[in-house]
């Protein structure tokens, strides 16, 4: 049977097998979904308490400093390594081990003695979740066809808007019920480490090891891995170059945004706009809750329009390229803005479209060879969390050379530009099917 012919009856089962098949993969990306917000959550918590903590271990802003960033450290020096992990192991066991492990960590924090112990129960935060995003990338190219990649990467990639966007309520509520944050802690690292074991039981990784996947489901993801393979035959052995090269620059563009946004976003909110603890809270929930949102229009609308007939690459750049240009329209424009509820509806906007960035989580599986699709989830997830540890110390450099957010806005715009360059630049062609 000729290549043509193979692709043809793959898609032929394919769309027999549609109308039949479970629908284990969706609830597994569910599943993914939820770790994700609380992975946010379980990051957020320790700048919620941050105040409290320093008062009660005597704290100078150096050391508080210091701890914030510390998660980070970790984060990114185990991007690559964990994704070899996931490769070598597979993503349902590196997965539940992250998961269990930053459980523990985040209660170990509960029971923190001082800044060290502080310190370090955040590196190994930082250690035990580095896997989760990768393992996620690594299910998208097992579990889904080359259709429904985007929504994959989004369902995923959506809860850490909403994880930031809840976290800081949810936080705030254990501490004042419990009448601690020790408690608050132990009382969130447990929750994890059972959501840990809810992974490791639904969670496979071979579609054909699921009970829950019938017949139909099961010939429609061999009818994708079938046509991929075929569209394969021929491509490199290794990602492209430039595309890697690509794929890094708009990463890191892009989290240097976010990032900053997480990191100096209620700074902004209180000294720019002269907003009080309650009014920011409020106003962060609204501005993340409109980035998941964003994630989420953006990989249907993907999936959608190459249902229609366009060309992935033409879709995939035309979604980034409105984004990053969108974004730095925003922050061009919202100096000249003064009303301050029209300054949080613009980046309520500005996140909507930033989190078209959720895109990239598709990335992986659509570019890299089945066998390196962790490595390259860790790769690129390496340049996004390289930006964690650098932005907040570049905005500070900027606020206390200038005494104000202006250049702040145009640094972040500047950065949205990269984010298109790179976006514009990653080759689709060899990948065209996958």
């Amino acid at each position: 049977m000729s290549g043509l012919d193979h692709i043809q009856t793959s898609i032929g089962t394919e769309g027999l097998a549609a109308r039949a098949a479970s629908t284990v993969r969706w609830r597994i990306f569910g599943i993914v979904f939820v770790l994700v917000v609380i992975n946010l959550i379980d990051r957020v918590t320790l700048s919620i308490a941050m105040p409290t903590i320093a008062k009660e271990f005597s704290l100078e802003p150096a050391m508080q400093g210091l701890i914030l960033s510390a998660f980070f450290w970790s984060y990114a020096l185990l991007q690559i390594p964990g994704g070899w992990l996931i490769d070598r192991f597979g993503p349902r066991s590196l997965i539940t081990g992250a998961t269990v492990g930053w459980g523990l960590f985040q209660a170990i924090a509960g029971v923190a003695s001082g800044g060290i112990s502080l310190l370090i129960s955040r590196v190994g935060l930082g250690a035990a979740e580095a896997p989760l995003f990768p393992a996620g990338a690594k299910l998208n190219s097992i579990w889904l066809s080359s259709k429904e990649r985007a929504r994959g990467a989004v369902l995923m990639d959506s809860g850490a808007p909403l994880g930031a966007a809840f976290g800081g309520v949810i936080i705030a509520w254990l501490i004042l019920s419990l009448g601690s944050w020790r408690t608050a802690f132990v009382v969130a690292g447990i929750a994890t480490m059972l959501l840990g074991a809810l992974a490791w039981w639904y969670l496979r990784d071979e579609p054909a090891d699921h009970p829950g996947v019938n017949a139909g489901e099961l010939s429609l993801i061999k009818a994708a891995a079938s046509a991929s393979q075929v569209a394969q035959r021929d491509a490199p052995r290794t990602i492209a170059p430039r595309s890697l090269a690509a794929i890094l620059v708009g990463r890191m563009s892009w989290a240097m945004i976010n990032f900053g946004l997480l990191t100096w976003g209620p700074s902004y909110l209180a000294q720019a706009r002269g907003f009080d603890l309650k009014q920011m809270g409020g106003a962060t929930f609204v501005i993340f809750l409109g980035g998941m949102f964003g994630s989420l229009t953006s990989g249907f609308l993907v999936d959608k329009l190459q249902e229609r007939g366009m060309r992935r690459g033409t879709v995939y750049k035309w979604a980034l390229g409105v984004s990053g240009l969108g974004v730095m329209l925003s922050f061009f424009a919202l100096p000249e803005i003064s009303d301050p509820v029209a300054a949080v509806a613009l980046l309520s906007c500005t996140l909507f479209l930033l989190y078209f960035g959720s895109l990239y989580w598709s990335f992986p599986a659509i570019l890299a060879p089945h066998d390196k699709v962790g490595i390259v989830g860790g790769a690129m997830n390496f340049a996004g969390s390289s930006s964690g540890i650098a932005i907040p110390i570049i905005t500070g450099l900027i606020l206390q050379s200038t005494g104000a957010y202006l250049m702040v806005l145009y640094f972040f715009a500047g950065c949205a530009a990269l984010y298109v360059i790179g976006s514009l630049l990653i080759d689709f062609q060899s990948a065209e099917g996958r």
